[in-house]
């Protein structure tokens, strides 16, 4: 009788487990983040996939890359449905279609990588080269449209992984991340040992920097969560309906967050006296969200935080860079397609510069909303010199669902990036007070009118990432490169 081997030990697997290891692969990437936030589980999310690369010829990589990713983006981004159908009232047919659109466009990256991955995979380098190679592809995604989750996110509270993120930025966690899975997936097929001696670079991480050990804050910061539904277009004078509370201690900084309808300090006269006068009553620095006008015809419109300094007098105003794709604004080619489906999509302009307001002698850099999945571009406020970072946000659009969570998370890792401070005045939740190193001191709960007063402190040193931004990332890109073209010049003479 003839015993067969196992897959394991022969690395050929039944046609049959392919697909299903892609999608176990999509599925445990879901898991990861929240709303499961199951980060044990990123150091061997992409082992299934790796394992079903294995002898697979390059179209079918991409295919099998490509379902991992449409599983995962689109159980982890599963509320743009209720985004675009609930608050950008797209017909349910429509949001779904947008929702699929959306997965089909973002699981390409994984197709690339898969694909790519192959002949790597076959190399005792194999360890650095597969994660070089998704570290650049990852580094992408801010240039492609959308982005949102990285692999490296996962270790915001891994802190030892966690510890790279002052020096490398976010792309350094994915590495290390994508090292363990390529690690698990190498030992799983029976590789020889030295095959997996590169893991042995991860000991490293023992002798970088711990992240820094903070006191609870020396400032004060009063974060208003006013919770005006988003739906509701009448609030465009929230200040004028939710007065801010007293407290013993005259704040450093009060802020109030992005609101869900437009509220315009330029032009509407009640809206300007109110915010002023509560710069003035408390005596002290007043951020809030704005809308105002690059052109005297008001065909411009710019998404703006303003900051009033304690006399009420306007000091800086910051115009938002990096718009939400088809809901600040519609990209080309896509314009009439949305037009026929919604009139909802916002028709802001981008701002053009990184605004760092001064404020009692130190410096403020705030960002806005969907601002903070941009590293680099956070990263430019503390750069130019912001001692502390703001995020003013409305995640009232993505209601009680896990996008929130999955905001919160992102904006976490750029307080740990960049060693900063960073606090998160939401219009719903989740207003946090965040430390330098990704820690949250401080919370309200969500969906309720409230008030979160917290310490934080203004920081002046800056880390390796600020000062040398995605160092990293080039490195990957010039190493993956280098891989792939090793191994397909050893693919070559092997066939001749």
């Amino acid at each position: 009788m003839k015993i067969r081997s196992s897959p394991l030990a022969t690395g050929h697997w039944p046609l049959a487990t392919e697909a299903p290891l892609a999608v176990a692969s999509g599925t445990l990437l879901v898991l990861v983040f929240p709303r499961f936030g199951w980060n044990w589980m990123a150091p061997v999310a992409l082992v299934p996939l790796l394992l079903a690369l294995h002898g697979e010829t390059a179209g079918r990589r991409f295919w099998l890359g490509h379902l991992a990713g449409c599983v995962y983006w689109g159980g982890a981004c599963y509320w743009i449905y209720g985004v675009m159908h609930e608050y950008g009232h797209v017909p349910a047919a429509g949001a779904a279609a947008l929702l699929v659109g959306f997965f089909l466009v973002k699981a390409l990256h994984l197709g690339v990588f898969a694909c790519l991955a192959g002949p790597l995979l076959a190399r005792w380098w194999a360890i650095p080269a597969v994660a070089a190679l998704w570290t650049a592809l990852e580094g992408t995604h801010p240039y492609a449209g959308f982005t949102w989750l990285m692999l490296g996110h996962a270790a915001v509270d891994l802190s030892l992984v966690a510890r790279l993120a002052p020096l490398t930025g976010v792309l350094g966690m994915s590495f290390v991340l994508m090292m363990m899975n390529t690690g698990v997936a190498l030992a799983l097929r029976r590789r020889p040992r030295w095959h997996l001696a590169p893991l042995a670079a991860l000991l490293l991480l023992y002798l970088a920097p711990r992240l820094p050990v903070t006191s609870p804050g020396q400032r004060t910061a009063w974060l208003v969560q006013p919770n005006i539904d988003a739906a509701d277009a009448s609030a465009s004078n929230p200040l004028t309906r939710w007065r801010v509370a007293g407290a013993n201690r005259t704040p450093d900084l009060i802020l109030w967050p992005e609101n869900p309808a437009p509220a315009y300090f330029y032009d509407d006269a009640e809206f300007r006296q109110a915010v002023e006068q509560v710069a003035r009553t408390h005596g002290t620095y007043l951020l809030f969200s704005a809308v105002a006008f690059r052109d005297r015809a008001r065909k411009e419109p710019l998404n703006s935080a303003v900051l009033l300094g304690p006399a009420g007098e306007e000091i800086a105003r910051y115009d938002k860079i990096h718009l939400v794709p088809f809901g600040e604004f519609v990209p080309w080619p896509f314009g009439r397609l949305v037009e026929k489906v919604t009139s909802e999509a916002g028709d802001f302009v981008p701002g053009d510069k990184v605004v760092v307001a001064p404020a009692g002698g130190h410096a403020i850099g705030t960002f806005i909303c969907y601002e903070s999945v941009f590293g680099n571009g956070v990263r430019q406020f503390v750069a130019g010199g912001a001692e502390v970072l703001v995020n003013l946000s409305n995640d009232g659009w993505y209601g009680r669902t896990a996008a929130r969570d999955q905001h919160l998370l992102i904006a976490r890792s750029r307080a740990q990036e960049n060693a900063r401070w960073l606090l998160r005045a939401t219009n719903t939740g989740l207003t946090r007070v965040i430390d330098p190193a990704g820690r949250m001191t401080a919370a309200i709960p969500p969906d309720q009118p409230d008030m979160l007063i917290a310490g934080f402190d203004y920081v002046t040193r800056q880390t390796v990432y600020t000062r040398w931004g995605d160092w990293f990332w080039w490195t990957t890109i010039a190493a993956s490169l280098a891989a792939l073209w090793q191994a397909r010049k050893r693919e070559h003479a092997g066939r001749t």
